[in-house]
């Protein structure tokens, strides 16, 4: 059996475990950083469990397949990650997995969920142009688009890449739906709205939609990890230390800045991804 191929089995049975910790552990150091004590690092899958048992109250049956359609390429976009495949393809699984996700919201014909797709759009055209960078630096970097050839590279991506790996922890800010980004659907209570995409959502719908973005977590987070590893083994313990600090990074940043209003997310985005990846990428290709 592959290695890859147990990767990728191990994410579609794992990755949720994974996700629910990870903001099981979000939550906690939030708590902290707030001088609160903090719910359980267990309470997430407390709260899944609950959604699981509880009536769902069905909008339209089109936002049920589509959310469903949302759950199944998000997963998709996982798996062929982990098993090695085609990053290009990976990037546009995941694209096709948001636009999914936008159309339950439209969907539902509210204003709350309208509101929360109409910036969910705009947070795609912020973060799109970096996420292609970024496998177009990969290839320039290591010279395909294969995963799997990228992680079994000399050198790891982010000696030659470390503009694209500083726009990618940016984006990933608006990927986590993390504040100051957090302007489509927020889970924090003070801010202008609340749940956005998700308000007309309920019971076993709603936890597919949480499970969902613990997969899509985990995921964005092994993206993180291929910069790190190489060829080498102590690439891979390495990864996994990046990965954790890249996320407890992002609840930093959660816990310090406000949220912004669209226009200042799209402007600085763009701006980053200018700055950071475009002059990484013409540095990487004059040295090439």
């Amino acid at each position: 059996m592959s290695k890859y191929f147990f990767l990728a089995l191990l994410y579609i049975i794992g990755a949720p475990f994974a996700g629910g910790l990870l903001e099981g552990i979000d939550r906690k150091v939030s708590a902290r950083m707030q001088g609160r004590k903090g719910p359980s690092l267990l309470q997430p899958f407390y709260d899944l469990n609950k959604l699981f048992a509880k009536q769902s109250v069905v909008v339209n049956s089109v936002q049920d397949f589509l959310v469903c359609g949302f759950l199944v390429f998000v997963v998709f976009t996982g798996t062929l990650f982990f098993w090695g495949g085609d990053i290009l393809l990976v990037f546009f699984a995941l694209t096709l997995a948001g636009i999914f996700f936008i159309m339950s919201a439209c969907s539902a014909n509210a204003p709350y969920s309208s509101m929360g797709a109409q910036r969910e759009l705009m947070q795609m055209m912020a973060y799109e142009p970096m996420v292609l960078l970024t496998a177009i630096g990969f290839y320039i970097a290591t010279g395909s688009f294969s995963v799997k050839e990228i992680a079994q590279s000399n050198v790891s991506a982010i000696v030659l890449l470390p503009g694209f790996f500083i726009g990618f922890l940016y984006i990933l800010t608006i990927k986590f739906r993390k504040s100051p980004f957090d302007i489509s659907t927020s889970h924090h209570a003070h801010q202008e709205m609340v749940r956005g995409m998700t308000t007309e959502l309920s019971g076993n719908i709603l936890a597919l939609v949480t499970l969902s973005h613990w997969y899509e977590n985990v995921f964005l987070l092994g993206v993180v990890g291929l910069f790190i590893i190489n060829s080498s083994w102590w690439s891979i313990p390495a990864a996994i230390v990046v990965c954790l600090l890249a996320f407890l990074l992002e609840t930093l940043i959660d816990n310090t800045f406000p949220r912004v209003k669209w226009q200042i997310m799209l402007k600085w985005t763009w701006i980053v991804t200018l700055a950071a990846g475009g002059i990484n990428l013409m540095i990487v290709m004059l040295m090439k």
